[in-house]
């Protein structure tokens, strides 16, 4: 279906597509939602997104600012400041994934119940879910077919 706009996250050739990956790649999403609570040096954005590697928040956040969601600013001084807050259009999408991911954190009990659930079947030899079955995702191996090889 064509959005009023012209694109269509559905078209696999719709350029949206590469920004619903970068907003919603795991440091995307916990990148904005921290730049939702206030401006951050790169520093203390790492220590507050925590887990992720110098190097993947620095091309995360330079993916996102190529997007016009984060905003950089460098300071001329000694030693250098640089500081990262969210645009109009970032506190927008921050807001909505902010969503997400509190929908998350109140649902992870639920979700980890229903892990034990799933992996209590499966060790009974009750197979995966009839979908997973047909995209020959079995006890084989994902995306493996009976003899490990991968699915026709």
């Amino acid at each position: 279906m064509t959005m009023p706009t012209g694109f269509d996250a559905y078209d696999p050739a719709c350029p949206a597509r590469l920004v619903l990956e970068h907003l919603t790649s795991r440091w995307g999403v916990l990148a904005l939602a921290a730049l939702r609570e206030r401006t951050y040096r790169f520093s203390e954005l790492r220590r507050r997104v925590n887990g992720v590697s110098e190097k993947v928040l620095a091309q995360t956040l330079q993916t996102l600012e190529r997007d016009g969601l984060v905003l950089r600013t460098a300071y001329p001084e000694v030693p250098p400041r640089v500081e990262y807050r969210l645009t109009a259009s970032g506190r927008e999408a921050a807001e909505l994934l902010s969503g997400l991911v509190d929908w998350v954190e109140r649902r992870m009990p639920r979700i980890m119940a229903e892990h034990r659930r799933y992996d209590a079947r499966i060790a009974a030899g009750d197979g995966p879910a009839p979908a997973a079955a047909e995209a020959g995702f079995g006890a084989t191996g994902a995306g493996r077919g009976a003899a490990g090889t991968p699915p026709r």
